[in-house]
């Protein structure tokens, strides 16, 4: 399998590194983020390494990394670098490839480009993750709206929390998009409690076939 997954959030914050370790995993796969904001601590791709249980150099240097734990834009600014899209171009690997946004699909790279855009030049089949917790219905069907407009290729929702089933059935009903599945908060999360609940929360084949 070579399929090359986008994976994007309704916000910061909600899961979307640590469900992109579990799912690269499941792939044994490998994992880009293009640019990280914020380098204090330990940062997305460091996370995805612990996690993942990918072999030394699946997962992939990111394009830019930048100090300041702001949008992409901003940090860049204060860093003194200009985030170019013609550096953004997907890396090719003899295998699938995770790839993992920051923040929602309106975060700025730059004052022109944001992630939806770059989304759109790939043309790559993305995975929307979504908090279960309150707002997420509103926050859930625009950026489904959004993907929609610009014909970019929607696989599903993947939840993150704890089970809300009318929440969920109310955003794939209203959507029209598949539920992939759900992660649950992990105590402790480690690479095993992660693989399990991957493997017990999503459906790999729809994952795998779908966009």
């Amino acid at each position: 399998m070579t399929k090359r997954i986008v994976i994007t959030g309704t916000d910061t914050g909600i899961g979307k590194t640590v469900f992109s370790a579990g799912l690269a995993g499941l792939l044994d796969g490998f994992y880009w983020k293009p640019v990280q904001s914020g380098l204090d601590g330990e940062t997305d791709s460091e996370v995805v390494a612990r996690l993942s249980g990918l072999p030394a150099g699946r997962v992939l240097p990111e394009a830019y990394r930048l100090k300041s734990p702001l949008s992409p834009h901003r940090s860049a600014e204060i860093d003194g670098v200009m985030i170019e899209a013609a550096d953004l171009s997907v890396p090719a690997v003899p295998g699938p490839l995770v790839i993992e946004g920051a923040g929602g699909l309106m975060v700025p790279l730059n004052r022109r480009t944001r992630f939806i855009d770059m989304f759109e030049q790939w043309q790559l089949p993305v995975i929307l993750c979504a908090r279960t917790a309150l707002g997420t219905i509103n926050h859930t069907l625009l950026s489904i709206e959004a993907l929609r407009a610009r014909s970019i290729p929607l696989i599903g929702v993947a939840f993150i929390g704890e089970e809300v089933a009318d929440t969920q059935r109310t955003i794939v009903e209203f959507g029209g998009v598949p539920q992939l599945g759900r992660l649950p908060h992990l105590v402790p999360l480690t690479g095993e409690t992660l693989r399990d609940a991957m493997v017990g929360g999503f459906d790999l084949a729809l994952i795998a076939g779908g966009g």
